[in-house]
This record gives C-alpha cells, structure tokens and sequence, in this order.
C-alpha cells in the first residue's frame, strides 16, 4: 500500500512539474496544451517501464486513479498557479520530488518482474526521467538529462542504494524513504551548488 499511495504521488508532482513547464512556453495558452504535457509527463516513463517490463496491462490504463490523481493536479495547478509560480524554482522543485519518487517506484516493480538489479537500476532511471525528456522535447528544450545538471546521476546513486538495502533485508518502506531522500538531496545540493559531472569536450581532441 505504501508503493501505491507513493506511486499517485509520484504521478501528481509530475503533472504540476509538466503544466508548469507548460505553462511557461508562449505557444502553450490553451488549457489542454497544458493539460496533455503534464498528463504526458506523468505517465512517460512509466508506460516505457511497463512496456519494457512486458506488464500488461500499461498501468495507468488499468488503475482509473492515476488519471484522477492528474486530474486533480491540474486542476489544483490551475486554481492555485498564481501561489505555486511565486515560490522560488517550483518547476525544480515538482521535479525533483517526481524523478525521486519514480526512480525508488521504477526499481521496485522491475524487481517484483524478477529483473536482475542492474537491469532494475536501469529501468528505475527510465520510469523517472523519460517523462521529462517527453515534455522537454514537446517544449522544444534541451532534456535535463542531456544537460550539465547532476540529474540521471542521482537517479542511479538512489536505485544503487536501494537495491543494496534490499539485498541487505532492510524493510522496503524504510530502504524507498531513505533511497528517495538521497535522490532528492543530491539534486537540491548539485542545483545549489552548481555541481556537474566532466563535460566530453571534443575541444582537446588532436588529429592525425
């Protein structure tokens, strides 16, 4: 139950993460613009997960609350957008929290499909980022992944870490709060302190 209820969560910060982005392009005045890149953003990665997983049916067409819990997000981006825009990187902030959430939620199902762990690591990084690489490509951004942010690493650190608690018996509920909390703090601490891994940088490359 503890999955389930993390998982509408999940699902509900990335809606508000998606409509705000939205909402922040020009050419996204319409109401179901926004509605679709947050419905797309919630649902993105973990339809890929599910496709991949070959766990049919596709979870969201199989449980009516996750569109109620988007819906609900919308609306409550809709009615409340004038407070939530006026806090400070609230874009980041729905984001951060979806992609740790997604990333614990990821791992935890692929592990449940008998996957082995490196798969589940992987697959984890897939449920929370490739709904945000969907809306940033829709928006015609550059996707956070691809960018100088610490982003996919923190997803990866957190997945590592909460399969090895796992392998070590740690309750399941404890190991998700602890795996997703470390996510969400590397992200916070990297953003702040304007971390980044080694740019590939072709300039130092010499020819022959």
């Amino acid at each position: 139950m503890y999955f389930y209820w993390l998982n509408l969560i999940g699902i509900f910060f990335f809606t508000i993460s998606g409509a705000l982005a939205a909402r922040d392009k020009k050419h996204y005045h319409d109401y179901f613009g926004v509605f679709f890149t947050g419905f797309i953003t919630a649902i993105g990665g973990g339809t890929l997960r599910d496709m991949m997983l070959g766990a049919y049916p596709i979870s969201w067409l199989n449980d009516e609350n996750i569109l109620i819990s988007i819906i609900i997000a919308f609306v409550f981006t809709l009615l409340f957008k004038k407070y939530i825009v006026k806090l400070r990187r609230t874009l980041f902030l729905f984001d951060t929290v979806g992609v740790g959430i997604y990333t614990i939620l990821g791992v935890q199902k692929s592990l449940e499909y008998h996957v082995n762990p490196f798969a589940a690591v992987i697959l984890g990084l897939i449920s929370a980022v490739f709904g945000g690489v969907i809306r940033d490509t829709l928006l015609n951004e550059i996707p956070l992944i691809f960018a100088k942010e610490i982003y996919a690493t923190a997803c990866i650190f957190g997945a590592v870490l909460f399969v090895g608690m796992l392998y070590l018996k740690v309750d399941p509920t404890v190991a998700a709060t602890i795996s997703m909390s470390l996510i969400i703090v590397i992200r916070v601490i990297a953003v702040k302190y304007k971390l980044a891994l080694p740019k590939f940088d072709k300039s130092n490359e010499t020819i022959d």
